[in-house]
């Protein structure tokens, strides 16, 4: 997934109201983006942070710019989860994800549960239907990256669909789908939200699979990069 536009480099003030961010541009003009992350951002939003804007004069948007990264030391961080699912999309048509190369018709928000829409809906010959759910990871504390960084019912109502799909024969997966590069390993933050540790754990037993890749993230784009245990 390559970036439209050349991204602009930023200093953060501050992130505020879930989806705003004041920042200031390197002429030194202070300008409000969007934020395209509904989680917490923990460990990403610190005042003084170098981050990187998407730059969309177009007239219908309400604001300009746009956070995609935050650099976190050495690393960048892929910040904006609307683009979770481009990253996958051009993975699975490359079938570089390896449990999951065998299906060749890939559909995007297909219908789940009652509530809900699955990410992506794939089939294949002689295969069963999969449903697959990608959720954006961009948390490290101590070394694992993690999931959530905010409570989420809406990720623990996605996670009771999968898991009744899979209790009806069916194959549900969720891919963990971590937007950054300094990650070996993955866990569930129990700490943050045990309503969905709990989810997770009864989705494991019920079958569901969970996939975790780690992320190529530059100022040209964001790749699928390697596969990363998961605890």
């Amino acid at each position: 997934m390559e970036f439209e536009n050349p991204l602009i480099r930023a200093e953060l003030i501050r992130r505020y109201k879930r989806f705003l961010a004041d920042v200031k541009l390197a002429d030194g003009r202070g300008v409000t983006a969007h934020c395209p992350n509904p989680g917490s951002m923990l460990g990403l939003a610190d005042p003084g942070a170098e981050v990187w804007l998407s730059d969309n004069p177009a007239p219908s948007r309400k604001l300009r710019y746009g956070l995609e990264l935050v650099r976190a030391g050495d690393t960048l961080v892929g910040v904006n989860t609307g683009r979770g699912n481009a990253i996958v999309a051009e993975a699975l048509a490359e079938r570089r994800i390896e449990a999951l190369a065998p299906y060749t018709d890939i559909r995007r928000e297909a219908k789940m549960g009652a509530r809900s829409r699955v990410d992506f809906l794939l089939a294949g010959p002689g295969l069963p239907i999969c449903y697959l759910e990608v959720k954006s990871v961009t948390l490290r504390r101590d070394g694992p990256a993690e999931f959530p960084d905010a409570k989420t019912e809406r990720g623990a109502r996605h996670l009771a669909e999968l898991t009744a799909i899979a209790g009806q024969g069916g194959r549900g997966v969720i891919l963990y789908l971590v937007q950054r590069g300094d990650c070996a390993r993955f866990k569930i933050a129990a700490d943050i939200d045990p309503g969905y540790a709990k989810a997770a754990a009864q989705a494991r037993a019920a079958g569901v699979a969970a996939l975790c890749y780690a992320c190529e993230v530059s100022l040209q784009g964001i790749r699928l990069g390697r596969k990363i245990a998961a605890h």
